[in-house]
């Protein structure tokens, strides 16, 4: 039996009635199977550790080389002589699952437990970066370096790469529990380091805010900025607040635990002008709609608030203020008015004194 070539293999006339077979006489286990169609398959033949002769497809002709499939087939030998068994492994790997698979997993079994922004956010970094780059890989092959080349790549935008690193590292760690894989390959990529971001409004910044939002008393937008600097709470907990939450004689907002950041219920005592605020919003609600803030659909709360956002700012010549920069100015002035920033922390629900910390200069 000659060497198998691409002009041998070419020149094969295909019987009708059977199928042929085809060794290689320089590396043995190597071979070539014709259909009668005349499909030409690359095959390596051996026999596993109990001496049980087995078939493993290399490639098509056609669809790869044959120099290609030769040096699949050198490959494949060598796993043999090493002691494995390359089809019982390939047959292994096929019944694992594929990081798209495990992507759905991570929304049906876990996702489901985060904020309606939490899960978007991660979405959002599955879809245009983990999907494409890892898709249609097996969870069990996925490695420490590739991810760690996806890190680099995002070296320009660190806040991004490290959230994508938390992401997958929490994916490979339910996909351990599942005995999908043994190991967590993002253990060990080192995370960028990320700025805080302390920007809040000064007084004269406040006065110019205030004043903007005061020529628009019939907005409803209005109220939920005003709301946000006066309770500063966050900008998802004062959408979808509804009246049942608060006591408006005993001038607190009981907010449920799903509506917190920490899953936890939260009292939160209400300043004058925050009462205020809340008064002229039942006189706005002449359909008594169970949210603070009613959208436009019936039985949902106030969606898009950016635009009106853009246009305050526009008006009180503000620059690089986001609207959860009104919780860092809340905080900044009960800092500024000589509370203890143990105390500030409590009111703002903070877990970690790291986080009410950065105000630490206004309270000096």
């Amino acid at each position: 039996m000659p060497k198998i070539t691409k002009r041998f293999v070419e020149a094969i006339t295909a019987d009708s009635e059977k199928v042929l077979k085809f060794w290689d006489t320089e590396l043995k286990g190597f071979g070539v199977v014709v259909l009668p169609s005349g499909r030409c398959t690359y095959c390596v033949q051996y026999r596993n550790a109990d001496r049980i002769k087995k078939r493993l497809k290399v490639g098509v002709h056609g669809q790869i080389t044959t120099e290609e499939a030769r040096t699949l087939a050198k490959k494949q030998l060598s796993h043999v002589v090493h002691g494995e068994d390359p089809l019982e492994q390939r047959r292994i790997e096929r019944g694992f699952p594929r990081m798209d698979e495990l992507a759905i997993q991570y929304f049906e079994r876990h996702a489901e437990r985060k904020r309606v922004k939490s899960r978007k956010e991660d979405k959002a970094m599955l879809d245009h970066f983990i999907l494409p780059t890892f898709g249609d890989r097996r969870v069990s092959q996925v490695s420490f370096h590739e991810i760690q080349t996806l890190h680099l790549k995002l070296r320009k935008t660190p806040y991004r790469a490290n959230r994508i690193l938390a992401l997958l590292s929490k994916m490979f760690s339910l996909a351990i529990s599942w005995g999908w894989r043994s190991d967590n390959p993002v253990l060990g990529i080192e995370r960028y380091q990320e700025e805080k971001r302390d920007r809040w409004l000064n007084d004269e910044e406040l006065e110019r805010l205030w004043k903007v939002l005061n020529a628009y008393p019939k907005h409803l937008t209005t109220y939920v900025f005003k709301f946000l600097l006066l309770t500063g709470s966050r900008k998802s907990e004062v959408l979808q607040a509804t009246w049942d939450q608060f006591d408006l004689e005993k001038g607190v907002w009981t907010k449920p635990a799903h509506l917190t950041k920490q899953k936890k219920k939260e009292h939160l005592p209400l300043s004058k002008e925050a009462i205020e605020v809340l008064h002229i919003l039942k006189k706005m609600n002449p359909e008594e709609s169970p949210y603070l803030f009613p959208g436009k659909v019936d039985g949902k709360p106030l969606q898009e608030i950016k635009t009106f956002w853009k246009k305050i700012l526009k008006e009180a010549k503000l620059e690089n203020i986001r609207i959860h920069d009104l919780r860092h100015t809340h905080a900044s002035h009960l800092v500024s008015s000589c509370l203890s920033l143990s105390v500030v922390g409590k009111l703002l629900w903070h877990t970690q004194a790291s986080t009410t910390q950065r105000y630490a200069h206004l309270a000096d």
